[in-house]
């Protein structure tokens, strides 16, 4: 019998070294994300400001009072999670499971994996998100902004994002682990990602050492971990917290602004956009290319849905409104960004698809010698990557409407200048702009800047793949379409 270390490797193609600054960057980013969630929380609160008011006087500046300021549980790391939250969120994360199971669902198969075989799919992620925001529906216009899962995430978020890091690292844990028993030529086409068998354990758990891990549960049946994290419990969970702010916001003041409006409804779409062309994931770097690891596990339940979620978190505390002519801007705005991208990546499906389609059958070509087709006109004529430019386009109204972000908290009572943009919570509560207008733009606009990072990093890897995998073609198409994502600029 041939060692088991041997009979693994066969699983899956040479790996490719190391991304991300190897073991150094995995552990940096493993620590560093949670951390930076924490601070985007305490940093930008609802007890003295964002950002907290220490933070703007460094001379002075007290670790007592900052606690104070930007509360800090009594009982210290402690107080960071709760049982109450974890029982909840594992009961969200067992519904979506439930609904998975039971609701209708398309069966479809992914695309050809190294060993040759190919995935079944089930796909029902519209029907169980739309039936789960029906019910909040009802118990919103049943209850309002006093429905019991608004004031719960609101009290306990804190407490639920410590819940999301735990079950991410935990699944990521499980995943890399249950990778060992992964055999050549398995009947289950289990296969190792290519860049995640690297043998250093602390990167190949970041990256992700399995490339499709599945898991059967009992009475839910069998799950593609990694497809059913991509689209359910995060996005589900960016949505319900742009809801739970806005609920926020009218218990604060009793009324919803047009900016938290729009900023919640431009997000839904988008992923709504995502749930209603859910086959299309199937043919993503994350789902043919990546393995499945701290890095996605951690991106999908916490860094999408608390992280994507912080515009609206500010809003709900400092309300800003956009006007007639600032809400037009930023749906023109989100138009234009979700035509490029929805237009590129149907072009691109079509024409993998169904090549003889009459919407893409004019398009040019180069026929690579693993027989795939690289498109050189058409949208992807324009650059390699157009729908990335078209994605990040879109995320700049997520950030316009929150201004020149910062804002103190005043005692009930306290007296302050009388000014444009004060608002009175309905606890008596002041909030102003004060010395913090502009300091918490780091926080409410790091979205984008985050996300044209992310995009550039993506494509970087991307031509690096497709390099590995076109040899000379690749570097024949590079040479027709110059253009890595902005025409002209990049």
């Amino acid at each position: 019998m041939a060692p088991k270390s041997k009979t693994v490797a066969a699983a899956a193609p040479p790996a490719h070294g190391y991304e991300f600054f190897g073991p150094v960057g995995a552990a940096g980013i493993s620590v560093g994300l949670p951390i930076l969630c924490y601070i985007f929380t305490f940093v930008c609160n609802d007890i003295s400001g964002c950002p907290a008011p220490s933070l703007l006087s460094p001379k002075t500046l007290s670790i007592e009072q900052l606690k104070r300021e930007v509360g800090w549980p009594d009982d210290g790391i402690y107080g960071l999670a709760s049982w109450r939250a974890s029982t909840a969120m594992a009961a969200y994360y067992l519904f979506n499971l439930v609904l998975y199971r039971i609701l209708p669902a398309t069966e479809t198969k992914g695309t050809t994996l190294v060993t040759g075989g190919r995935l079944n799919y089930r796909l029902n992620t519209l029907y169980s998100n739309t039936l789960t925001l029906s019910l909040l529906a009802a118990g919103t216009l049943a209850q309002g902004a006093e429905f019991p899962v608004w004031v719960f995430i609101s009290e306990n978020y804190l407490q639920l994002l410590t819940a999301s890091i735990i079950i991410s690292y935990a699944i990521a844990t499980f995943v890399y682990v249950r990778s060992f028993s992964v055999k050549a030529a398995n009947k289950e086409n289990r296969e190792l990602a290519a860049g995640g068998h690297t043998g250093n354990l602390l990167y190949d758990w970041f990256i992700g050492r399995e490339l499709n891990p599945r898991v059967t549960i009992p009475l839910i049946g069998e799950v593609d971990i990694k497809e059913w994290c991509e689209l359910r419990p995060g996005m589900m969970g960016w949505i319900i917290l742009n809801c739970a702010w806005c609920a926020q916001q009218y218990r604060n003041y009793g009324f919803v602004t047009d900016s938290i409006v729009c900023i919640t409804v431009v997000q839904a779409l988008y992923i709504f956009d995502s749930w209603w062309f859910e086959s299309a994931i199937l043919t993503t770097m994350d789902i043919t290319t990546d393995g499945f690891g701290m890095m996605l596990a951690f991106g999908d339940l916490v860094w999408v849905p608390f992280v994507y979620s912080q515009q609206t978190r500010y809003l709900s505390l400092h309300p800003l409104s956009l006007g007639p002519a600032g809400l037009v801007a930023m749906l023109s705005l989100i138009g234009l960004g979700f035509f490029v991208f929805r237009s590129a990546n149907s072009q691109k499906n079509t024409f993998r698809t169904n090549p003889s389609d009459p919407s893409v059958a004019h398009l040019k070509y180069i026929q690579t010698k693993t027989g795939s087709r690289l498109l050189t006109t058409g949208w992807w004529g324009v650059s390699r990557h157009i729908n990335y430019l078209g994605d990040w386009i879109q995320s700049w109204p997520y950030c316009l409407p929150t201004g020149l972000a910062g804002y103190q908290i005043m005692a009930a009572g306290s007296l302050v200048e009388k000014s444009v943009g004060a608002f009175v919570m309905s606890d008596g509560r002041q909030v102003i702009q004060g010395s913090a207008k502009g300091w918490a733009i780091p926080i409410t606009y790091f979205y984008v800047v985050y996300f044209a990072v992310l995009l550039i990093h993506r494509e970087r890897r991307d031509d690096e793949k497709c390099h590995r995998k076109y040899g000379d073609d690749w570097v024949k198409y590079k040479e027709v379409v110059r253009w890595r994502i902005i025409p002209g600029i990049y």
